[in-house]
């Protein structure tokens, strides 16, 4: 029997050429497995590549494309094989660099300084006038019939620097009996006869300054509110003016009694009880000017 002719066009490779393919196909397969390495940060960009970080444009496979770069020519078996698209890796964000911390110096107390001495002064207005010294800037001061400025109605004159005692008061008018008859109260000086004023520190404190004057008969005084074991120093500051007597709040006069010390200018003890103490000035006749400084400690 005659052997069945094999059919032509079919290809049948020869024992050698098997190897060889198989070689080929494992190699093809290693290649496309292969892991594409990220670029360097530091690498040129690729004249062929994608857009590089100046913004140029590369050749065909580009953004422009949308397809990917080409590796180019290589040997046998890689032709056709695309290259994997390689990510480019993420920017991370960059955190501000903490400031250096500045070791805290431990904290000290705050000393406070003491507080100037406040002024305290008596009121003038809203209380009883007794006496009036005229001070008018046309003199002689006109006295009137009547609290009003009319024609016909001028009964006397007073010069300037006259005491005059003082009976009424109504509507900015002074009413005196030396001659009889109304005064503008604005053309003369007055004071309140009976004054009580509390001393009240400054805060961080201890020390104050009284200056008043007192027109005519009356009485000053001045409340001072203190513990006993304090210590108190008053200090006349106007050589004409008086010393204030200095009354516990039992009634005793600590110092200053104006017919047994009335020449005293200073003084400074020790507070025996706790409660008001007075600094009080009393005027029997034309008055007087009083300037005084008092602290507590």
């Amino acid at each position: 029997m005659n052997p069945t002719p094999e059919p032509t066009g079919i290809f049948r490779p020869s024992q050698k050429a098997v190897p060889r393919a198989i070689a080929l196909a494992i190699v093809t397969l290693l290649v496309g497995c292969q892991t594409p390495q990220p670029p360097s940060p530091t690498a040129s960009p690729s004249p062929t590549g994608a857009l590089g970080g100046d913004g140029g444009r590369g050749g065909r496979g580009d953004q422009e494309t949308g397809r990917p770069p080409s590796t180019g020519s290589g040997g046998p078996g890689d032709q056709g094989t695309p290259s994997l698209p390689v990510s480019p890796s993420p920017s991370l964000p960059v955190s501000p660099s903490p400031p250096p911390s500045v070791p805290l110096s431990p904290s000290r107390p705050v000393a406070q300084s003491p507080s100037l001495p406040v002024t305290i002064m008596p009121p003038t207005e809203g209380c009883k006038v007794v006496m009036a010294i005229v001070s008018d800037p046309n003199p002689p001061l006109n006295v009137r019939s009547a609290p009003i400025v009319a024609d016909g109605n001028i009964v006397g004159k007073v010069n300037n620097g006259t005491y005059v005692t003082v009976t009424e008061e109504q509507n900015g008018w002074l009413r005196i009996d030396d001659p009889a008859g109304w005064i503008s109260k604005q053309n003369t000086q007055t004071t309140c006869s009976q004054v009580t004023e509390q001393i009240n520190f400054a805060p961080n404190g201890n020390s104050a300054i009284i200056r008043g004057q007192i027109i005519g008969p009356g009485s000053h005084k001045y409340l001072l509110s203190a513990s006993a074991g304090q210590t108190i120093k008053v200090i006349k500051l106007n050589p004409e003016g008086v010393f204030p007597a200095i009354i516990d709040p039992d009634g005793n006069i600590l110092a200053g009694n104006p017919y047994t010390d009335a020449d005293r200018n200073e003084w400074t003890g020790t507070l025996p009880v706790t409660g008001d103490y007075s600094l009080q000035m009393d005027s029997n006749f034309r008055g007087f000017d009083y300037q005084f400084s008092v602290e507590v400690n």
